[in-house]
């Protein structure tokens, strides 16, 4: 459900999705000793560098696929930048960018959809909660079975979460929810994330986005240890 005054992902079984775009209060190889007389410098270790949405400016393939590395195990995403040209853009730069690493499936709800995309760490969350795409107008694409769409928290509002359909869920379509690819492999990887958590607060028990957005992994790992995770994405050659 998706109202004024609500901070929500996306829609129940009955209301809009929406995905929260505001936060509730302030509050992701051992080397051996040198064995010689002479001392060797190691080199540091490359530093990771933080993906943020300035970094966001690649156009995508007409077609393209990403695999995902879960903790049930792996599937793959078929991209078509003509369903979605903005959304397919934007999925491709996070991919590009390593986004998508110890990221929570934090909304899984059985029959419905599974939601992911708030990144673990609050400092790069933070980056991204505003760096709104514009929408993209339906190509003909529904959101059928397998088909993987953007969360929003209204028109113009879509950022970094996504969610995969269980089911036919065509009823949202009119709603502005245009998908623009589909799970082509691993779909019973995605059928097997952990959905006994249900909604989130207010109306339900499992991950508050607000704490999400706020916390991050911390406070996911420590309240709902059962949640699966993506460990990596990457594009398939």
């Amino acid at each position: 459900m998706c109202m004024k005054k609500t901070i929500m992902t996306v829609i129940t079984m009955t209301a809009v999705f929406c995905a929260c775009q505001s936060v509730k209060k302030e509050t992701p190889a051992d080397i051996p000793a040198s064995q010689t007389q002479e001392t060797t410098m190691t080199p540091p270790a490359e530093t990771k560098k933080t993906p943020l949405p300035e970094n966001a400016t690649l156009k995508a393939p007409d077609t393209f696929n990403v695999r995902f590395d879960t903790t049930k195990g792996g599937f793959v995403v078929e991209v078509h930048r003509d369903w979605a040209p903005l959304g397919a853009d934007r999925f491709y730069n996070l991919i590009k960018l390593g986004y998508f690493s110890d990221i929570a499936f934090f909304r899984v709800i059985p029959g419905f959809m599974a939601q992911f995309g708030i990144n673990g760490s609050p400092e790069v969350s933070a980056k991204w909660r505003t760096a709104n795409i514009k929408d993209d107008p339906s190509a003909g694409q529904s959101n059928q079975r397998g088909y993987i769409t953007f969360a929003t928290a209204g028109p113009n509002t879509r950022t970094t979460q996504f969610f995969i359909n269980y089911r036919d869920n065509s009823r949202l379509d009119s709603m502005g929810f245009v998908p623009f690819g589909r799970v082509i492999s691993g779909m019973g990887v995605v059928d097997a994330l952990h959905g006994g958590y249900g909604e989130g607060a207010p109306g339900g028990n499992g991950p508050d986005q607000g704490q999400v957005q706020n916390e991050g992994n911390a406070y996911l790992k420590a309240e709902f240890p059962k949640l699966d995770y993506i460990n990596s994405a990457s594009l398939e050659k």
